[in-house]
């Protein structure tokens, strides 16, 4: 059974197709980081022209990398949300008119269950099991109960963690997308050099808040005559698209890469340390931590030296940022149900999983 899947929910257009429901015989992807870097993030204005540019090949180039024509499938599916609207628009509308003229089932996906898939596809995952959710626009805990049936446990109460990642890498000078960046120089720094407060939550303790940590990095920052050491990093970008460690480091002093260190390491131990309690709380047998974010080194690292109490899983770092290989995969149990989408699917931004 051959599922093609369309991502269209942000800055990336994907399309892939994948067997069953775990063999991925192709996955392709239109970046658009160039296009929103100059603005130091993703314009949906622009993010929905360039899907519309990109959307016809990107699905051409996936069914030809799998040997597969549209006639051949057995399904397509899109993503509903959550995500810009607009960008939704394109790929959803693309998905409805394969479907119509294949004739072919449509699924809708929520975007957040194809993070969880990502994982649960390429490996055996016990349950009931912890998925943590975390990426550029979203930090959620979820229960995974067999059947792929979904409770939220927690989420952010304002930025989400890759959010926070490219606010400070913005604010310090370090382009767009920052998060990367944070995690290229943070092993170059003192963890413990800058103490941040520790966010006491009120209501659901298993709820996240990174505004704080954000505004205290932003009061460091203005505690420092930085102008002069923010403008080479700038012009460095100027020269080069992407530095590389070496050449960020010439321009970055011990003193800011302790704080990249401390803001790294002070968003990982929130993460880490919720995604432990509920695990705890629910009997949790495993764990999955997925989305943009599961790429940083440091979260990885962190999650391997600290007594989880239980197998801890991470995509495949090709299947970590947002791709359409996960959709089609959360698409397989879908098909197996019957759980069709009708041609009245609108795209929902706020779209709930659970």
């Amino acid at each position: 059974m051959r599922i093609l899947g369309i991502e269209s929910s942000c800055d990336e257009t994907a399309a892939a197709v994948v067997e069953d429901g775990r063999t991925i015989l192709s996955s392709t992807i239109s970046s658009q980081i160039d296009t929103h870097a100059k603005y130091g993030g993703v314009v949906p204005e622009l993010a929905s022209r360039e899907h519309l540019r990109a959307i016809v090949p990107v699905v051409g180039m996936a069914l030809e990398q799998a040997g597969t024509r549209l006639e051949d499938l057995s399904a397509i599916a899109v993503t509903q949300g959550p995500g810009l609207v607009g960008s939704l628009l394109v790929g959803m509308t693309y998905a409805k008119a394969l479907a119509l003229v294949h004739r072919l089932p449509l699924i809708a996906v929520n975007h957040i269950e194809g993070h969880i898939h990502a994982v649960a596809s390429q490996n055996a995952i016990e349950y009931p099991a912890l998925a943590l959710v975390v990426s550029g626009g979203h930090t959620h805990l979820y229960e995974v109960l067999a059947g792929f049936r979904y409770r939220l446990l927690g989420k952010t109460r304002d930025d989400a963690a890759g959010e926070a990642f490219d606010k400070v890498a913005k604010l310090l000078g370090f382009g767009y997308p920052g998060g990367p960046v944070i995690d290229l120089l943070a092993p170059s720094g003192n963890p413990q050099a800058v103490r941040f407060t520790a966010v006491k939550m009120k209501g659901n303790t298993l709820d996240f808040s990174f505004s704080g940590l954000k505004t205290a990095v932003l009061r460091w920052f203005e505690a420092r005559d930085m102008a002069d050491e923010v403008g080479r990093r700038r012009a460095l970008l100027q020269e080069v698209a992407r530095p590389t460690r070496e050449q960020w480091v010439e321009v970055t002093p011990q003193v800011t890469l302790d704080l990249l260190a401390s803001f790294q390491a002070t968003v990982i131990e929130e993460l880490l340390k919720r995604a432990l309690r509920s695990a705890e709380e629910i009997g949790a047998r495993s764990m999955i931590i997925s989305g943009g974010v599961a790429c940083n080194t440091g979260l990885r690292g962190a999650a391997e030296m600290r007594r989880m109490g239980m197998p801890v899983y991470f995509p495949a770092p090709g299947l970590s940022t947002d791709n359409a290989a996960m959709i089609a995969a959360a698409a397989f149990p879908k098909f197996e149900r019957g759980e069709f989408a009708d041609w009245s699917l609108k795209a929902q931004s706020n779209l709930a999983l659970a």
